[in-house]
């Protein structure tokens, strides 16, 4: 990695540690941030449950082919428990997307107020918010797949030894950071008028600057809860890098 490359990666780093900070000093805004990700947490929580107390019915429901099967209680709760941890391993992938959909006016606020703080909103399209709110649906939507179809073979290749305990966590975290600013820096971006695939090519012509702020939020995500007070300061740093760096104004 050249000498560009790791100072774009720690400039990335820097704007997560920038957002947690404003969301320090503005707590009242962290709150007010923090009331989606409970939501869609709750959500998530009851969706777990429900899976987890019915992954073998599932997996039974999905297997009828193993019904003759001396070992077929066996392979069905090993089944279940592959379901389980897909669907946790899908929890962690989506929920940021979740989450930003559901809290679309809060983020939109947040950011909008980390705008303000730093000078003032840019001049961009002022589309009705119910426009807006299903732009960013589709966006998501759009987003989620491509997710889905690195994450998909990466699960797979989870279960290679070797294989799945080295690289494919770190290629899953690369990937997930990638697409974890893709989403959080949508906010900024469409304030600016940046449309969907402008946003991937600006973000991958600064590929590790995106890596260096998605990737360690990431990691933060995954730690229990973590996500959920993490989730204001995400947003607050994605709209300082977008201003600052990505599409400076």
């Amino acid at each position: 990695m050249g000498r560009r490359q790791v100072g774009g990666f720690a400039d990335g780093i820097g704007f997560a540690f920038r957002g947690v900070g404003w969301v320090a000093r503005h707590p009242r805004w962290w709150l007010f941030g923090v009331i989606p990700a409970l939501i869609a947490l709750v959500l998530y929580v009851l969706a777990l449950i429900w899976l987890g107390t019915h992954a073998t019915d599932v997996a039974e429901w999905i297997t009828p082919f193993a019904d003759d099967w001396g070992w077929r209680d066996l392979f069905r709760v090993l089944v279940g428990i592959m379901i389980f941890v897909g669907g946790l391993a899908l929890a962690v992938v989506t929920f940021t997307a979740v989450a930003l959909a559901i809290g679309e006016p809060f983020y939109e606020k947040l950011s909008e107020k980390v705008e303000e703080d730093l000078g003032g909103l840019p001049g961009g399209v002022d589309l009705p918010f119910w426009r807006t709110f299903f732009r960013s649906i589709r966006d998501s939507i759009v987003t989620l797949v491509y997710v889905l179809m690195f994450t998909i073979p990466l699960f797979a290749l989870g279960f290679v030894p070797v294989v799945g305990q080295t690289v494919v966590p770190v290629l899953g975290a690369i990937i997930s950071g990638f697409f974890l600013t893709v989403e959080l820096t949508a906010l900024a971006m469409e304030r600016r008028g940046i449309a969907r695939k402008e946003r991937f090519a600006l973000l991958r012509s600064n590929l590790a600057m995106s890596l260096g702020f998605g990737v360690p939020v990431f990691l933060a995500f995954l730690v229990p809860l973590v996500v959920v007070v993490a989730m204001p300061g995400a947003v607050a740093g994605a709209a300082m890098m977008v201003r600052g760096r990505l599409a400076a104004s």
